[in-house]
């Protein structure tokens, strides 16, 4: 769950006690979690108390009564992976059937895009009732994830079905849901990333701006889909991806060209997203070259070895090979020829027209350009979200 975006819904039942367990355990797990409450769920457990576990300020309201700060339902619907609402109490419930939106919580899930889990919490008699009965088959047809309550002692000393799931059992729940959502679970992808440094002597290399921050988003995305990724990159400065990866660290492009074809034959996919030198130095000087020759010196420079080329050569028709083009003019051409030429199945293209997008940004804008030449131009958003719209692309690819 390690990144993902989950909004918990908290409504009025005995149950909202154990409502700071599952946070916990989502958490321990990596997700985010931001809680909404409803007024009657604050009769049962304190605001302080999930915010305190959750690390974000509690929601409630559709704005702060205080300064008039507005919390943006359709924004925390947009930000969310998957809603979940645990405890679900049959009021609430009937709201969600109808439509009902008299607060932050079910203007949230109107909004929502993402896939809503609820837990039902109610005694037994209220449970049964018809019209419970009803509005859980309505949710049911919006195929919504409904974590059917378990039998035991209630609140009224009644024994039956009403109980909630037990926090481990719908952290569990939520874990498999992630796990099981994503073609990518399992599959073996290498990705590069970051610059690469061409010596000229032993103190001064040819290289570029990038700073790996593309590649290692893409990485800690795929780590996040239960992929097993195997990250080589050139000298950067940045931390690794949290989770389960494989790193080989490189300075040449001769050295990534090594690993990276001699890895590709046991992959299901690569990204390449590395900024590798086009040029080496040819004579490179074992010591270091010192000044006192005003008129310069001369470097003569011979190609490197083309890894996304060499790929597509080996590429067979169960792997996937993405490639990246930072391109100054002619850009949708440019790309296009590139994507042909080299046999692949995705290119993304970044502008330096652009502002915002490039090395160094946390921001980008690109366009993602598949087998059928067809231009998808994104907007400007976070290194993160287009890694998660690029993934989006290829998970359709493998479906």
């Amino acid at each position: 769950m390690r990144g993902k975006n989950i909004i918990l819904g908290v409504t009025g039942s005995i149950a909202a006690y154990k409502t700071p367990a599952l946070v916990r355990l989502l958490r321990k797990g990596g997700a985010n979690v931001k809680v909404i409450m409803t007024d009657a769920a604050k009769d049962f457990v304190t605001p302080l108390t999930l915010s305190t576990v959750s690390n974000y300020p509690v929601l409630n309201r559709p704005f702060n009564p205080e300064n008039g700060q507005w919390e943006s339902h359709v924004d925390l619907a947009l930000w969310a992976d998957l809603m979940v609402i645990a405890p679900l109490s049959a009021n609430t419930l009937a709201k969600m059937a109808t439509g009902i939106t008299d607060n932050l919580l079910l203007a949230t899930f109107l909004s929502s895009r993402s896939k809503v889990m609820v837990a039902p919490a109610m005694d037994l008699d209220m449970y049964k009732h018809p019209s419970t009965q009803h509005n859980l088959e309505v949710l049911q047809l919006w195929n919504t994830i409904i974590l059917e309550p378990t039998e035991g002692e209630l609140a009224s000393g009644l024994c039956g079905a009403g109980r909630m799931e037990e926090p481990e059992l719908i952290a569990k729940k939520i874990y498999d849901f992630f796990i099981q959502k994503s073609p990518l679970t399992g599959k073996k992808v290498l990705i590069s990333a970051g610059p690469t440094y061409e010596a000229i002597d032993p103190v001064r290399f040819v290289g570029n701006h990038s700073t790996g921050k593309m590649g290692f988003a893409i990485a800690q995305e795929l780590i996040n889909r239960g992929a097993e990724v195997f990250l080589v990159h050139g000298p950067v400065s940045i931390p690794k991806p949290k989770g389960c990866i494989q790193t080989h660290a490189v300075v040449s492009a001769q050295q990534m060209y090594d690993i990276c074809t001699s890895m590709f034959v046991d992959m299901d996919m690569a990204i390449m997203t590395a900024a590798v030198a086009d040029f080496a130095v040819e004579n490179i000087q074992n010591q270091k070259i010192k000044k006192g020759n005003e008129e310069g010196i001369n470097l003569k420079l011979i190609p490197n070895p083309d890894i996304l080329a060499q790929l597509g050569v080996l590429k067979t028709q169960n792997q996937k090979l993405v490639g990246f083009a930072l391109e100054t003019q002619n850009e949708i051409e440019n790309a296009i020829l590139k994507l042909k030429k080299k046999n692949l199945d995705l290119i993304v293209l970044n502008s330096l027209q652009d502002e915002g997008s490039g090395f160094g940004t946390d921001t980008n804008l690109i366009t993602l350009i598949d087998k059928n030449m067809h231009p998808q131009r994104l907007e400007l958003q976070s290194k993160t979200n287009v890694a998660k719209d690029i993934l989006d692309n290829l998970e359709n690819q493998f479906r």
